[in-house]
């Protein structure tokens, strides 16, 4: 408290009256935790004029702008009885100004114009008020009485540094802004000037940068409304005077934006008289000059502005052919009409109505409220009786006009009552190919009488806008179906797994736009391996979903091949190659073993993949840029990473880092940040996270983005046993023994049977048709993987038996007792591999020699 006080009397005597006001209310606020506060100062006729505020809205501030002096508000009792006041919460003072949300309570002090001597308890001696500060706050009691002082004290400091410039009457002139420089330097003759014009019989008036009138001659305070009292703190554009005329207030704005004067004709709607605007821009404002002219400038003011209103107009109607060309979405045509066809004929409402079957739905509306629109049935529409006007304009395709509400409930005595608001419409019926299939409605907040004119060039808008949107809406259904496709195209879940948590996310291009050919997977292979994979087919369009389709499908039939991936990727080549010379697409593939936390890399002209390390640390690693696939030649390099459990993976498209405002490289930086300081506990809320921080919220994106979060989990070693066998006849034997060990250990007793005969037929295929060393591994993941390996690269394959054949049903008895099986190659040789489910639900043993007998 003692702080703020030291900081405004340390201010310097460069602050202006303004700043001082300024900074007595946001210090005031600051201390009092206030909603807003404002100044108001007492005119020469008791009612106070707010002078500052701040924290309230624009609502508020014009209710505050005049109070009557002998309200009961705390702002007028502060004034009059010159102490603090106070309002609780909820009070209805006779003053009619109700706080925001009616919640807030009103705290005001007295201002005083002149030094006063404070008394022992540091209260002001009596002393005529000149002004009062009001605090709104939120507070549900009175200010404590350290409050009230430190308030009072502010109130001093304004009246220490008001003394020399004591309070303006408000209902004066204002001065102009002082010259520069001494008095001997004005030129000679502005006394004079400045008496003749305020004695001149033209209209002339000072404003500020807020158009609010600080000095008025008598001849502009009669043209103001205000010939025996100042018109000063008055805003230009609620005053009566040819400012009230269309486009004159976007005029008198644009010359002091520009700084250059401006001059036009406006004819007052009140007298028909036609008067000359002139705008001259001046410091802090402009001054304003109207000078009544001759009759004939009425008649040439008409014949300019109905030329000017038809370039305007023809202007507008290419500017809308353009843009209704260009829409793609029903959308974007209700918007074209709403920018382009409402200014010009000064409506404010619009509504696209179109026939649904047997149901009148809209498809898009401006100036109408929530309320109307959900009694219109929402979106759905309102089912079609043929009582409402825009039903009459559809069905017998003719337009309607009514210039008031007296005009429609003329013609609609049985129909539903207009909308409150508006007062003037016209329905045009919307007609493409020889079918009517909706209705423009535009209103009119007042009642207006279109000309034969203006119903000729409203109809043919509405030709424009109905072939317009005939094309939006076949193309909108297109695209609704491609997106649908493209939906299909992509994992509608990704697997539950007990190596890799994923989630993903994908973002398609905003509205309007083509379909993209980003996808995402995550595949899961033999003994605690999964295969994460990000692609992007170039361009847009559905040949590129469908190309991303082939690719997604040859992914996941080369990945159950148990390709390493360098050859998967050179496949992935192929296919895309074979498509045509102009098909290219990025792809990243991941492959990952929860049992030895190893992790191999290769990407063709991908982003590569971002790695959050358990510690937090985020970064790329090194994994080496093929070229694109159908541009690039085999072999790919590449790169394998060893991963920690509980280490994140990241693969994304180009579409979520790089945009038109931002580079892939600074998108990259920004994606590795953001994941460094975001929670990582919740992957869902993480991908949420990135995406609604790089992307930009509520705007369309103009590229597809796919996002994979994936959290890597490394398989116990207590889940996997491995031995190295024997060659010849007795490794089966050992195999079995393995078995039943482990199996015991594991408490998988009930499986112990069927992995003996799984281990028994592949060992003895090694020995009988491959070359050691044989390896024999379990592993206890979501299923039993019993692994046999070799240093053979024939791969097994069934055959039929014949009923005379002694052999040739091993791999047959293999393929009914496991769930899946397969084989892959490996550094040193091959792997065959089979899954059983950790909880049986059959005798597999005797099903599987049931299904041998019956193949026999």
């Amino acid at each position: 408290m003692i702080s703020r006080l030291d900081f405004l009397r340390a201010a310097d005597d460069s602050v202006t009256d303004s700043d001082v006001l300024r900074l007595a209310l946001q210090h005031a606020m600051a201390e009092l935790g206030a909603l807003g506060g404002c100044v108001h100062v007492r005119g020469s006729g008791g009612e106070l004029h707010l002078v500052s505020s701040a924290g309230l809205p624009a609502v508020s501030v014009r209710a505050w702008e005049v109070l009557p002096g002998d309200s009961a508000s705390a702002t007028a009792r502060a004034v009059a009885c010159d102490g603090c006041a106070w309002d609780p919460p909820g009070s209805r003072p006779t003053d009619a100004v109700v706080p925001p949300a009616g919640s807030a309570g009103r705290a005001a002090v007295p201002l005083h114009g002149a030094r006063e001597r404070a008394g022992e308890d540091g209260r002001e001696g009596a002393g005529e008020s000149v002004g009062v500060l009001t605090l709104l706050t939120g507070r549900h009691s009175q200010p404590s009485p350290d409050d009230w002082w430190f308030l009072r004290q502010v109130a001093g400091w304004v009246r220490d540094r008001l003394t020399a410039r004591p309070f303006p009457d408000p209902a004066a002139p204002a001065p102009g802004p002082p010259l520069a420089g001494s008095a001997d330097l004005l030129p000679a003759g502005a006394g004079e000037l400045a008496r003749a014009l305020w004695n001149a019989e033209d209209a002339v008036l000072r404003v500020d940068t807020a158009w609010r009138v600080t000095a008025a001659n008598p001849a502009a305070r009669a043209l103001l409304g205000h010939p025996d009292e100042a018109a000063a703190d008055r805003v230009l554009w609620r005053e009566p005077g040819p400012w009230q005329t269309p486009d004159a207030e976007e005029r008198c704005r644009l010359a002091a934006a520009r700084g250059r004067a401006v001059g036009f004709d406006a004819v007052l709607p009140a007298t028909g008289r036609c008067h000359h605007v002139r705008v001259l821009p001046v410091s802090e404002g402009a001054v304003v000059h109207v000078m009544e002219v001759p009759p004939w400038r009425v008649r040439q003011a008409d014949e300019v502005a109905a030329i000017r209103d038809s370039a305007e107009r023809a202007r507008r109607t290419a500017e809308l052919t353009t843009a209704l060309a260009a829409a793609r979405t029903p959308k974007d045509v209700v918007e074209a009409v709403a920018a382009r066809v409402l200014p010009p004929f000064a409506a404010q409402g619009l509504l696209v109505l179109v026939r649904e079957d047997d149901r009148l739905a809209y498809i898009g509306s401006v100036g109408y409220p929530r309320a109307f629109l959900e009694h219109m049935g929402g979106p759905r529409g309102l089912p079609m009786t043929g009582r409402l006007p825009a039903e009459r304009a559809l069905l017998r395709d003719e337009p309607l006009f009514y210039a008031s509400r007296e005009e429609w409930m003329a013609d609609n005595p049985y129909g539903d009552r207009p909308p409150s608001t508006k007062h003037a419409w016209a329905f045009l019926p919307l007609t493409a190919s020889g079918r009517t299939f909706g209705v423009c409605v535009v209103a009119f907040d007042t009642e207006r009488r279109l000309t034969p004119e203006e119903r000729t060039l409203l109809l043919t808008v509405s030709a424009l806008v109905a072939q317009a949107l005939e094309r939006a809406r076949l193309s909108d259904a297109e695209l609704t179906r491609a997106r649908e496709l493209q939906r299909d195209l992509l994992p509608r879940h990704l697997p539950h797994l007990r190596e890799v948590t994923a989630v993903a996310r994908y973002v398609p291009a905003g509205q309007g736009s083509d379909v993209g050919g980003d996808w995402y997977d995550l595949i899961p292979l033999s003994a605690g391996r999964v295969a994460l994979v990000c692609g992007d087919v170039m361009g847009h369009g559905l040949s590129e979903a469908a190309t991303m389709g082939r690719l997604r499908t040859a992914t996941h039939t080369l990945a159950a091949l148990e390709l390493p991936p360098d050859e998967l990727m050179g496949h992935l080549n192929d296919i895309v190659s074979d498509i045509g010379p102009d098909a290219y697409a990025t792809c990243l593939y991941a492959l990952y073993d929860a049992t030895t936390g190893t992790c191999t890399v290769v990407r063709a002209g991908h982003p590569p993949p971002l790695v959050v390390h358990p510690d937090g640390r985020a970064g790329y690693p090194d994994v080496p840029d093929n070229p694109p696939l159908g541009g690039a030649r085999p072999p790919f390099e590449t790169a394998e990473l060893v991963l920690p459990a509980g280490t994140l993976l990241l693969l994304y498209t180009d579409g979520l880092v790089e945009s038109a405002r931002r580079d892939i490289d600074e998108g990259m930086v920004a994606l590795a940040r953001l994941v460094e300081h975001a929670d990582r506990g919740d992957l869902g809320r993480l991908a949420d996270h990135l995406v609604g921080r790089l992307l930009p919220g509520g705007q369309p994106v103009t590229d597809d983005a796919a996002l994979l979060v994936a959290c890597l989990h490394a398989l116990p070693r207590a889940d996997v046993a491995s031995w190295r066998l024997p060659d010849g006849p007795r490794a089966a034997g050992e195999a079995r023994k393995h078995v039943r060990e482990q199996l015991a250990t594991w408490h998988l007793d009930e499986l112990t049977v069927t992995t003996e005969l799984l281990a028994s037929e592949l060992v003895g295929n090694v020995v009988r048709h491959a070359k050691g060393p044989i390896g024999f591994r379990l592993l206890r993941t979501g299923a039993l993987v019993c692994e046999v390996s070799d240093a053979s690269l024939t791969m097994p394959r069934i055959r039929r038996a014949s009923e005379t054949d002694e052999g040739g049903r091993g791999l047959q008895l293999v393929s009914v007792l496991a769930e899946r099986w397969g084989s892959r190659f490996t550094s040193h040789g091959k792997t065959i591999w089979t899954e059983q489910p950790l909880t049986p639900t059959q005798d597999t043993v005797a099903a599987a020699l049931l299904s041998l007998a019956d193949a026999d």
